[in-house]
């Protein structure tokens, strides 16, 4: 790859672009952001924002963003509006797991790495006949929990299993994972693993609110106990565990991508997160994955993860933590490192 014109990001214009914009900015690392033209008129509104901006118009605009030197930070947008797979056949390079994210987009495939790294999950059911408590019912992809149900009903499984084969959703019912609902506090937990140092580092932790599942929580229970919620994530709330709960976090962030080197090729750097929930007796069970940037991390947008300052010395955006990543691969001559 030509990197005459310096090192550059390549970030779809959604999701997580604004932090990873400012992150370049602090070190030094030229971003451009793409997408389609209705994205893109978002940031030409902040003055703030002197990267270029591309209109994609599809695969071979990830070509032209490969020859000039960029390479791709992929966002949850990237997965779902991109996809995998055309991912998989261009030569852009990218920052982190090009299988990780092949493997983040089929809900499958995600539970069986988790549990390949040895870290506890929910049960997932094969059919509609074994359900016997309640369930969530969730589709692939990166859709922020947009249509995800809740039921104890077998026969209401098998209508949306039915449902999202009908709307293409998924091409089989296969696809659709069907997941014991578990009950407890939900934390999200973002990591960051650098070949660089040589760790894996946490940098925070965000609640994500959703609706309508907590405007629900505000709703008088005779509506409550007749709606059927949906979890679409609106926004991310901040939010910091009991330190004892750290060891553990770091436990299965170090598992995780023992798992992701060990299963999916030898290779990984960078954001990830374990979307987890904690029970009464602190017991931490991971329901997803996600192997890139999540929006979360935006809950540190103005004044940097107070996690990173524990790394670093001072509070960073994971977005900087990014550029920096890959100026210092740059640096000492190690891009391979973190690039796939």
């Amino acid at each position: 790859m030509n990197y005459g014109n310096g090192l550059g990001m390549a970030v779809f214009a959604s999701h997580s672009a604004l932090q990873l914009v400012l992150g370049g900015e602090a070190q030094g690392v030229r971003v451009a952001l793409f997408g389609p033209q209705q994205s893109l008129r978002l940031y030409r509104r902040f003055p703030g924002i002197g990267c270029e901006l591309i209109e994609y118009s599809g695969p071979e605009t990830l070509e032209r963003l490969a020859e000039r030197g960029y390479v791709l930070v992929p966002n949850g947008s990237v997965v779902e509006y991109v996809g995998p797979e055309t991912l998989a056949r261009s030569s852009v390079r990218v920052f982190g797991s090009r299988e990780l994210l092949r493997a983040e987009a089929s809900q499958s495939r995600k539970m069986e790495l988790l549990r390949s790294a040895g870290i506890p999950t929910p049960r997932t059911y094969s059919s509609p006949d074994e359900i016997d408590g309640p369930v969530i019912v969730k589709f692939p992809g990166a859709k922020g929990g947009k249509g995800y149900e809740v039921t104890e009903d077998p026969e209401k499984v098998r209508e949306l299993l039915h449902w999202a084969v009908e709307k293409r959703l998924a091409g089989s019912p296969d696809e659709v994972m069907v997941q014991e609902y578990l009950i407890g506090t939900t934390l999200y937990a973002h990591y960051f693993h650098s070949p660089i140092h040589d760790r894996t580092e946490i940098t925070g932790f965000d609640i994500r609110y959703e609706s309508d599942v907590d405007g629900l929580r505000r709703a008088p229970v005779d509506v409550a106990s007749r709606y059927s919620p949906t979890f679409t994530v609106v926004g991310n709330l901040p939010v910091f565990p009991r330190e004892r709960l750290l060891e553990t976090f770091l436990e299965y962030g170090e598992r995780f991508v023992s798992a992701v080197k060990r299963e999916l090729g030898g290779k990984f750097a960078g954001p990830f997160c374990l979307e987890c929930v904690v029970d009464r007796d602190l017991n931490v069970l991971a329901f997803e994955f996600s192997g890139r940037i999540v929006a979360g991390t935006n809950v540190y947008l103005v004044h940097g993860s107070p996690y990173l300052a524990l790394y670093f010395g001072r509070p960073m955006t994971v977005g900087e933590r990014v550029a920096l990543e890959l100026r210092e691969a740059q640096e000492r001559g190690a891009l391979e490192e973190v690039l796939t």
